[in-house]
């Protein structure tokens, strides 16, 4: 029986929910990682047979009362929660694709009025639509895509320096959940298929569905003309471009990073 996408994402979702996080109490040897489907079933307050269907793809229009329990019992964030409603078709439909998606003018301008912040904005694939001078300074230049730079680009090793955990995690979860917003997006499915494609590592992290958003977050870069920077995240979804969102990196005032930012500044503007 061929699975469908709900039922790979509540499958994987549960064989990483352990019996001790929900109160259940477990006794010999587990088969599974995680929750059982039954044990699932009866958190969640329905019947195995019905939780089973959902998993095989056999039921696929589960109300939003079911959802919801789903969503509790196997601890989902809102990110994650509002993936499995997409996935269930109890979401809006995403507008329609735009072909050639761009950057405007207006936000474009907002970009260059932050001089002392890098500041990005990033299309429904994760590409880099538009930046202002630091934000390209910092490597996140017009036209490079975050996914294929973190997979594909060797600098990326030592630029991101979480690189072997926290960026590749992320930088998928967050592909996932721009795919359950637009899942039949041709710049969406062609950066997925060569990805799938070109790199095994994006596959597993792919393989754990995994469904969060970009958010308030540290991240720890090391620059190859600066060194390294210690930066916070505020990531604001575009609401007249639905998909885009507007990413500002900062730091605090007076310290060592903001000091390299500064000097960061300098020599790009010095190149221009």
């Amino acid at each position: 029986m061929v699975a469908t996408p709900l039922g790979e994402y509540l499958r994987t979702r549960r064989a990483q929910v352990t019996p001790d996080a929900v109160g259940l109490v477990s006794a010999g040897v587990r088969r599974v990682p995680g929750l059982r489907r039954e044990e699932v079933a009866l958190l969640a307050g329905m019947s195995a047979d019905y939780y089973v269907r959902l998993e095989q793809g056999r039921e696929r229009n589960p109300s939003a009362q079911v959802l919801e329990a789903l969503a509790a019992v196997l601890r989902l964030d809102d990110d994650a929660r509002m993936h499995l409603f997409r996935l269930a078709g109890a979401a809006p439909r995403p507008r329609a694709p735009i072909a050639d998606e761009r950057l405007d003018p207006q936000l474009a301008a907002l970009l260059d009025s932050w001089p002392g912040r890098p500041a990005i904005v990033l299309g429904r694939a994760y590409d880099v639509l538009g930046a202002n001078r630091l934000g390209a300074a910092l490597g996140f230049v017009p036209g490079t895509n975050l996914v294929e730079k973190v997979f594909e680009d060797p600098a990326s090793r030592t630029f991101y320096a979480d690189r072997t955990a926290a960026a590749a995690a992320n930088t998928v979860a967050g592909f996932r959940v721009l795919h359950g917003q637009a899942p039949d997006d041709p710049r969406v499915r062609q950066v997925l298929t060569a990805m799938l494609d070109r790199s095994r590592e994006f596959a597993e992290h792919w393989a754990r569905h995994d469904a969060r958003g970009k958010d308030a977050e540290h991240k720890r870069l090391v620059h190859p003309d600066v060194g390294a920077l210690d930066l916070h995240l505020q990531s604001f979804d575009v609401r007249s471009a639905p998909g885009q969102q507007l990413v500002v990196y900062g730091c605090e005032p007076g310290s060592e990073t903001a000091d390299r930012l500064e000097l960061l500044g300098i020599a790009a503007a010095s190149r221009a």
